[in-house]
């Protein structure tokens, strides 16, 4: 099960924050097809989220066929967003992993790490 972690300060609507969250769990195959998600009370529990944005990112998530609704069952993942994981995945991972650690090292902290990274990722894949 995902476990949801919501950055107050991060200036993204929580609700979009679990939706990307989600995403992120169908892309790395730890969500998938079948799988069923925490109810808007459990996330409100372990998060502090009032259950409706919850339900608000369920909803977005319904709308773009990724989870269904199953009347007092649940939310489950319909449908997955994960490639088949190839070698090239494993190594990529690795490096990065390693790129990650010798960032570390040098002193960088997670919040300059995700800058670095999100300025290099942005300049080799910019949004259109």
């Amino acid at each position: 099960m995902v476990e949801f972690r919501i950055d107050r300060r991060s200036g993204v609507a929580t609700y979009q924050q679990i939706v990307q969250q989600v995403r992120q769990a169908l892309r790395l195959g730890t969500l998938v097809e079948g799988d069923r998600l925490p109810t808007a009370a459990q996330v409100a529990a372990t998060t502090k989220v009032n259950p409706n944005t919850t339900l608000k990112a369920y909803r977005e998530l319904e709308r773009e066929g990724l989870v269904e609704p199953r009347p007092g069952l649940g939310t489950f993942v319909s449908r997955t967003l994960a490639r088949p994981e190839s070698e090239g995945d494993a190594v990529l991972r690795a490096e990065l992993a390693g790129w990650v650690d010798r960032a570390r090292t040098e002193g960088l902290d997670r919040e300059d790490v995700e800058a670095l990274f999100g300025a290099v990722l942005e300049e080799r894949f910019p949004r259109s």
